[in-house]
């Protein structure tokens, strides 16, 4: 199984808009989405059966035992983290989302009244269907472990490699943790570019992060009409760095119309549709040569 990864420096590029395009035009058998704070391929593919969904458990959380703390405040002065307080009745309590599980309050307690507690950070969905595999999930607002949860993503995958050519994955925006981990053991990552100052400069960054993993990299402009003279200095940046344009998608109105009703571009006939599949196709030539 191969992976084509489709990022974007910053979000609302079209990164998952054309990553459902892509799924929808290769009639893939595996894709996922790793955009684990904010999944919504779902929401344009429609999944119908889920076979597996479970708790993710992300890093372990202090809990403290009322009735063996003594009070002496160690946790609360040692916690680098804040995550410690004193309540009006003056019990010691533990915020769960400053806590980070590091565990020396543990250590330092005299009478041994605080362990560590497994914490449920998010889900995990598995959706399976007679054609097609899909992995998703759903990070709890306000947890942290985005990277591990995306490599639990990935790895709902694994079993079904054998069925499956080439995976598509939408990744998230950003050059952050899960961005990160979506890109590791992928093949290619096809970057969307918006042509904006932010899209320029977000899409260098995410460049600049993809190369250090030696990873092959293809880029697209999406809206590219709308800023034509910011458009040209991404295609200048493209031929400097020696990387592929793999297409230009214009500014089309029908694309919002068609998202807003759970549809993929090349559900309806419009101008973007006709340029998204010669990016589809250039990218899945540049793919197959690599």
């Amino acid at each position: 199984m191969k992976r084509l990864l489709i990022l974007s420096g910053k979000g609302g590029t079209g990164k998952t808009t054309i990553a459902g395009a892509f799924v929808r035009l290769m009639k893939a058998k595996g894709y996922a989405d790793c955009d684990v704070d904010a999944p919504n391929l779902h929401l344009i593919l429609r999944p119908k059966t889920t076979v597996n969904a479970k708790p993710y458990f992300g890093l372990a959380k202090a809990s403290i035992n009322f009735s063996k703390c003594m009070k002496c405040d160690l946790c609360r002065k040692h916690c680098r983290y804040d995550a410690i307080s004193i309540n009006s009745s003056g019990n010691y309590l533990v915020d769960p989302f400053a806590c980070e599980g590091c565990g020396v309050c543990c250590y330092i307690c005299p009478a041994e009244a605080i362990s560590l507690e497994e914490s449920i950070d998010g889900k995990l969905e598995l959706f399976k269907d007679k054609t097609s595999v899909f992995s998703t999930a759903q990070l709890k607002m306000g947890s942290g472990t985005s990277g591990m949860l995306v490599s639990e993503v990935k790895k709902q995958l694994q079993p079904f490699e054998q069925d499956i050519d080439i995976a598509i994955i939408d990744g998230s925006p950003g050059i952050g943790c899960p961005v990160i981990a979506s890109i590791s053991g992928v093949d290619m990552v096809l970057i969307v570019a918006e042509p904006s100052l932010s899209g320029l400069n977000d899409m260098k960054r995410i460049i600049s992060t993809a190369q250090k993993f030696f990873t092959p990299i293809g880029v697209v402009i999406n809206r590219h009409d709308v800023n034509p003279t910011i458009s040209k200095m991404i295609e200048k940046y493209c031929r400097e760095q020696n990387l592929p344009l793999l297409g230009k998608i214009p500014f089309d109105r029908q694309v919002n119309r068609a998202v807003n009703a759970g549809q993929t571009i090349v559900d309806v006939d419009c101008p973007a549709k006709n340029e998204v599949i010669k990016v589809f196709k250039a990218t899945i030539e540049l793919f197959n040569s690599l």
